[in-house]
């Protein structure tokens, strides 16, 4: 584990983001909340702030944070068709929560996936990415809008 000591508290966030991309009618069928196993959304959503308050404990030498704020935005896309899903997450601490961040979209995707595969098996979950971070060292990180997938 690095040893993060002697670096400031400083406020540090990080916004991931990624999709879940399935067939029109899977979409439709989320979004009139029938669906097998209740609502998919709500528990997406809980699924991945649950999950990145357990970074440090699913991701080896990843150190554990007080983690101050998280929200977790899920976007239905017609034209994925799917969702587009994005977890910003803020701390004060030594170390930046990118990994957070990361690990909530993972999560937040896998238990969409999870809540809706009675539905269609064939869904995809892609493009995880940082979005961008600020706070600490390393200076604050914006990845390239061409590039970048948020919502």
């Amino acid at each position: 584990m690095v040893d993060v000591s002697a670096k400031s508290v400083t406020v540090r966030e990080a916004i991931a983001s990624g999709h879940v991309a399935m067939s029109e009618a899977t979409l439709a069928a989320i979004e009139a909340g029938n669906t097998p196993k209740g609502d998919v959304i709500a528990t997406a959503r809980l699924a991945g702030i649950m999950a990145a308050k357990q970074t440090a404990a699913l991701i080896p030498l990843c150190h554990p944070l007080p983690i101050q704020s998280i929200t977790i935005d899920l976007i239905a896309d017609p034209d994925l068709p799917g969702y587009r899903i994005q977890a910003n997450v803020k701390t004060k601490a030594e170390t930046g929560v990118e990994m957070e961040a990361l690990t909530a979209v993972s999560i937040a995707a896998l238990t969409l996936y999870d809540m809706a595969k009675a539905l269609e098996k064939s869904m995809t979950i892609g493009d995880i990415q940082l979005i961008q971070k600020t706070g600490g060292k390393s200076g604050d990180y914006q990845r390239l809008p061409q590039s970048s997938r948020s919502i």
